[in-house]
């Protein structure tokens, strides 16, 4: 037979599992909130200008660069580290005071061969002191196959950068800002996400060129 002077007790230790249960999935939930909140960062203050200058310019993401996902919290882009042609050091900080579309893009990626003319083009129009386009390969084997694809395609404006670690890609993988290749983010003059695309773009196109000018010059307010 039941005993039922145990009864209160078994109640009273289901209420608490279930509160335990309970407590475990807000943890979880605010877990998740916490980690969102630490990829937006956005108590960085220096980046606020960035999301404004992304308001201004969501507007024209249409047509040929449709894709582009104008920022929507501040987000400070991590300082990625590659090299240059040369084999020298460089990271992203080495181009603060531009505006900068970084581009990553492989060999084995077929829409990125195919938007490197663009963005080679796009370079070329708009490339100077307050805007540079930095692509960066991020093949692991051959080191010698993209700069014959670079040479074979007539790319001239770009300049040279690799990671053949490809830990470029996996930190802004992990920042949640990479989701595959190609992955391009435009990043103001003070290291800050104006917004980023998944896939390739015809960023020489006259959609791309407006969009990109329209950036520089919000950015240099």
């Amino acid at each position: 037979m039941p005993d039922v002077n145990n009864e209160p007790t078994n109640k009273v230790r289901r209420r608490k599992l279930a509160l335990l249960g309970l407590c475990a999935a807000v943890a979880v939930v605010a877990g998740i909130y916490g980690i969102g909140h630490l990829r937006s960062n956005p108590a960085d203050a220096a980046c606020r200008q960035a999301v404004e200058t992304a308001a201004r310019i969501a507007p024209l993401a249409h047509g040929e660069i449709a894709a582009l996902a104008p920022a929507r919290r501040p987000f400070r882009v991590p300082d990625l580290a590659f090299k240059d042609g040369a084999g020298h050091d460089r990271t992203l900080a080495d181009w603060r005071g531009r505006t900068v579309l970084l581009n990553l893009w492989a060999t084995w990626c077929v829409p990125c061969r195919r938007e490197m003319p663009a963005l080679d083009a796009l370079q070329a129009r708009l490339g100077g002191p307050k805007f540079q386009v930095v692509a960066v390969n991020i093949d692991t084997r051959d080191p010698e196959k993209p700069r014959a694809f670079l040479k074979q395609v007539g790319v001239t404006h770009l300049a040279y950068f690799t990671d053949e670690s490809a830990e470029a890609f996996e930190a802004l993988k992990t920042a949640g800002k990479a989701f595959g290749m190609p992955t391009t983010l435009i990043v103001d003059p003070k290291g800050c996400e104006i917004g980023d695309m998944a896939g390739p773009a015809e960023w020489a196109s006259d959609d791309g060129i407006k969009l990109v000018s329209a950036a520089v010059a919000n950015s240099q307010n």
